[in-house]
């Protein structure tokens, strides 16, 4: 795949260096020397220069792309010039023109702005054989629909030091502001369901909405508009580098439509679209999802836990220090699955853009297989939270200057305000209570008295599956990082929240952050409440806590000495599945994303007066009155 890019020097501009330093610290919880380096990262865009050489050059083809409607599409790049080096490489750049001054925001921390973004994603030269000896070369990239042009350049100097020697001429789909990459969400309410998805419309070009309808033996019935709401951000947005800067791409605009008074498990067809002044309708495609089932309604009911996806290249591209390895692994495996599961619950930790906006994009696109069949619950991470002084638990800068904006807006999910990433879903025989780790969840704080909400309010007798889900591991986790704080958690992490979790007997807590699978024995205080490991019935009294932070980023290390409390670790990547299958009986399944063979599970049997019954700091006030 050609060879690993050297490190950036030094002398890049102090914007940059801040930035870099924040890739080098990002996500304490693992001891790799390469967590959370953003590939786009090692670009020092700053210290381009502009050296077009008349051997040089780059074709791509072909140059029209989507003519059936397609949002994605493979393109064939030709190259050389006549003195090849093993640094040389190809970016790939959105909207094409990206080597004038006028495409630079103003001020800019350069004299001579040649260049001032980074490309969407890059590829070393040499990744075509014999580029070296014969200086000319070939490859396939995979573009998707991102609402403008795009051009291929060739850099000699590697990444450190590039100087640009070739451009090609543009290429671009048929309609680059086409409605793209739906993504279903539950709604404040079981019979909601709402649709998000990304354009280059605004709202004065086009009207937004989703059309939508029942799908029943005779076809579809009862076909309905609803229109949807339009967001975006802008670059004034961004809290610091390098979104503010050199990763900064415009999002376009971001629409979402809500679905109301659905039939609880009644399959619904829909398709997105925008209809233009001339009353022309540009369409997405078709696609149908199931609707949620009622609270506490006796059916199967499938859900799919994991964090920590990231997002790959199926080209090869954008490869730095194996920055995501099993990113397209679960995302094959549960495209593989589709029709073994209802919803799926991603806890933080997304595409790890890190401030390189074009990279949602390229995440949206990789998941729309999954979202736009089935509602995809999403939590906030360190990188999509996390930067100083912007209200955030966590003075770091984890998300690169993004402070939250892209997943507050790309995505949709019920939360009473979208600045703060807390919500609840009741889904049939479950609830989850999501957290925000990225915000205060101590006593007295809004987030404490959500949760205690949450987890109070919900009727045991028809939603007995009592589920919390937040990034960071306020529970607990045998990672080597936090074993050496001789915490085996997050600072201050379980100690406000441990008494809620019993009190209201949480079944499962589960985490992500770290970067790999881990599961407790039930535990209350740092103590196992049983020594059953795999079929827990009658009272439980303890929750059992889960690390599922193995969806697809680099892998995080453990300690070596394991804790009496863990039951099962997993260095590898994969995901949970929980199945209901009635208000007694649940199925608990670790599956890794290579094989998607179950590799450790348990099974809870219990009656509601196992739930009702007391255990240690969970006993209500009773008197001896008659």
């Amino acid at each position: 795949m050609g060879r690993e890019a050297p490190a950036m020097a030094v002398a890049l501009l102090a914007a940059l260096v801040a930035s870099a330093a924040m890739f080098m610290l990002a996500g304490t919880a693992s001891a790799s020397p390469a967590e959370g380096i953003q590939p786009l990262s090692k670009i020092a865009v700053h210290r381009a220069t502009v050296e077009m050489q008349p051997s040089a050059y780059v074709r791509a083809t072909p140059s029209l792309l989507g003519e059936q409607g397609e949002d994605t599409e493979w393109v064939t790049v030709k190259f050389g010039w006549k003195e090849p080096s093993e640094d040389d490489w190809i970016g790939v750049f959105s909207p094409s023109e990206f080597n004038s001054s006028a495409t630079c925001p103003n001020p800019w921390p350069a004299e001579e702005p040649y260049l001032c973004t980074a490309p969407i994603k890059y590829q070393f030269a040499n990744y075509s054989a014999n580029y070296i000896y014969w200086g000319k070369g070939s490859i396939r990239l995979q573009l998707i629909n991102q609402r403008s042009d795009f051009s291929f350049a060739l850099f000699t100097g590697g990444l450190s030091n590039p100087r640009l020697i070739a451009v090609s001429e543009p290429i671009s789909f048929k309609n680059p502001k086409a409605p793209v990459f739906p993504r279903l969400a539950q709604g404040t309410s079981h019979d909601e369901m709402t649709v998000t998805w990304t354009s280059g419309y605004a709202i004065d070009e086009a009207y937004p909405f989703v059309e939508w309808g029942a799908l029943v033996a005779g076809g579809v019935r009862h076909t309905a508009r609803a229109p949807a709401g339009t967001l975006t951000f802008n670059r004034g947005s961004m809290c610091g580098e390098p979104a503010r800067t050199v990763g900064w791409r415009d999002p376009g605009f971001i629409h979402t439509a809500f679905l109301r008074d659905l039939w609880p498990n009644k399959e619904y067809h829909y398709r997105i679209g925008h209809e233009l002044p001339d009353g022309s309708v540009v369409w997405g495609k078709p696609y149908s999802f199931r609707a949620p089932p009622s609270p506490g309604q006796p059916s199967l009911q499938r859900v799919i836990v994991f964090g920590d996806m990231g997002k790959a290249e199926r080209d090869g591209s954008n490869e730095y220090a194996a920055y995501q390895p099993g990113s397209l692994n679960t995302t094959d495996a549960l495209i593989a699955d589709l029709d073994n599961y209802d919803i799926v619950f991603h806890i933080g930790d997304m595409p790890y853009a890190n401030g390189y906006i074009s990279q949602w994009d390229q995440f949206t696109a990789q998941v729309a297989p999954i979202t736009a069949r089935k509602p995809y619950m999403v939590g906030s991470g360190n990188h999509e939270r996390d930067w100083p002084d912007t209200a955030a638990f966590w003075d770091v800068m984890d998300s690169g200057g993004e402070c939250g904006v892209p997943a507050e807006t790309y995505y949709y999910y019920p939360a009473e305000n979208r600045a703060n990433f807390w919500y609840k879903v009741d889904y049939g025989m479950f609830r989850f209570c999501v957290g925000d780790s990225e915000h205060d969840w101590r006593v007295g704080t809004p987030q404490y008295d959500f949760i205690e909400h949450c987890l109070s309010t919900v009727d045991r007798k028809h939603q007995p599956w009592l589920i919390f889900a937040t990034h960071r591991v306020l529970g607990y986790s045998s990672n080597a990082w936090y074993a050496g704080e001789g915490s085996f958690e997050e600072p201050e992490g379980r100690e406000n929240l441990q008494r809620l979790w019993q009190k209201y007997r949480v079944d499962i807590a589960f985490f992500g952050h770290v970067h790999n699978y881990e599961r407790t024995c039930p535990m209350y205080q740092s103590q196992c409440m049983t020594s059953e490991k795999t079929h827990y019935s009658g009272t439980m009294n303890g929750t059992i806590f889960v690390v599922a932070g193995g969806g697809g980023c680099h892998l995080s290390s453990y300690t070596t000495a394991i804790p009496k409390w863990s039951i099962y670790r997993d260095y590898d990547f994969g995901f949970v599945k929980l199945t209901a299958f009635n208000h007694s009986s649940l199925l608990f399944e670790y599956k890794k994303s290579s094989d998607s063979k179950v590799y450790d599970s348990f099974t809870i049997d219990r009656d509601y007066r196992d739930v009702l019954r007391c255990v240690h700091d969970s006993c209500f006030p009773t008197t001896l009155a008659t």
